[in-house]
């Protein structure tokens, strides 16, 4: 791969946040209009959804938290993203207080002095991500793809993967040809031929799979990888109002155990509405292994162990503590 190529991918999502919160230190907190204690005025809690099934995206659909909020004179409002990188940025402006993303996003989020909190972990992420190449490819292995290109969305969890699998398999980026896409665009060039591989998490991964006939060549289990997934906040936010960060995971918890409960109906009440096939669906969610809990020893020695490769990598330009944005307080009262 191209050095100059290589630096730009790795130092991309770090600059950008370090562009963001320069650009945008002289601005207020967002839309959140109240300040300090629980609301009197009316409150605006902007919620960030990713993709078009999940928890979130079900509790949107449904108005969760609409309902559960309606008392508090809080509005809910809500934003949607490509991939977690864009939640960090929209942190950092105070136009949005809470969100989901990977592992991978937070490492970047966090090197690149965003403030923010991991409030609680929504997944072990052990089968969420996986190299793609076309039905019918030469490519069987990773070692195949020395001099390939290879699409992933830089700064999300799929780019760690990718490194980490390279890692494992005594190779390094500089044997491949990165090329930076989110997923849409990404997907494109690979049915297109833009590109030999796409690295790529749920439920992107098993679409390509049902929809395309993407065949997988080495997955996150394969290299045993424990990625948790996190729900996130803005720091401010949850001093401000740790009553409602509270009643957001609450509400969450109460979401994601109806989802599971009755993921059937809920499989094919999405397949209808979005148009996408149930069987989809339904081996998605029986990949993700939803879950709400406290970030455990485990998943922050797992979370620590790829922030220390990702700095060895180059891929973020400072050592950090993940400990430092760790806050179980909340969903441990929320899940008393």
């Amino acid at each position: 791969m191209n050095r100059k190529k290589y630096n730009r991918f790795k130092n991309t999502l770090t600059i950008s946040l370090i562009l963001t919160l320069f650009v945008l230190s002289g601005c207020g907190v967002g839309q959140t209009s109240s300040t300090g204690g629980e609301s009197k005025k009316n409150t605006i809690i902007n919620i960030g959804v990713q993709g078009k099934v999940g928890i979130l995206y079900y509790a949107k659909n449904n108005k969760y938290f609409e309902k559960a909020f309606e008392k508090e004179n809080v509005e809910i409002k809500w934003s949607e993203f490509t991939s977690g990188p864009p939640h960090f940025e929209a942190i950092a402006s105070g136009r949005l207080d809470f969100g989901a993303t990977g592992g991978t996003p937070l490492i970047a989020g966090q090197a690149g002095g965003i403030d923010f909190r991991a409030i609680g972990v929504t997944s072990d992420g052990e089968k969420n991500y996986a190299i793609l190449v076309s039905k019918g490819s030469s490519y069987k292995s990773i070692e195949d793809l020395k001099g390939k290109k290879v699409a992933v969305a830089p700064g999300s969890g799929s780019s760690n993967f990718l490194y980490m699998a390279l890692d494992k398999n005594k190779l390094t980026a500089k044997d491949i040809e990165i090329v930076p896409l989110q997923p849409d665009e990404a997907r494109a060039a690979f049915e297109n031929g833009s590109v030999d591989a796409w690295t790529i998490w749920e439920p992107y991964l098993t679409t390509a799979i049902y929809q395309i006939g993407a065949v997988p060549i080495l997955t996150s289990e394969d290299i045993n990888l424990l990625s948790p997934a996190f729900l996130v906040a803005r720091t401010k936010f949850t001093e401000e109002h740790p009553k409602y960060t509270e009643l957001f995971l609450k509400t969450y918890e109460a979401a994601r155990k109806e989802y599971v409960k009755n993921i059937d109906s809920i499989s094919k009440e999405l397949a209808a509405t979005q148009g996408v096939d149930q069987e989809i669906i339904r081996k998605f969610n029986e990949k993700t292994n939803s879950i709400l809990s406290p970030t455990t020893k485990e998943f922050r020695k797992a979370q620590q162990e790829q922030a220390d490769f990702l700095y060895k990598e180059g891929v973020i330009n400072k050592k950090i503590d993940i400990s430092k944005v760790i806050d179980n307080s909340f969903v441990e009262n929320a899940l008393k």
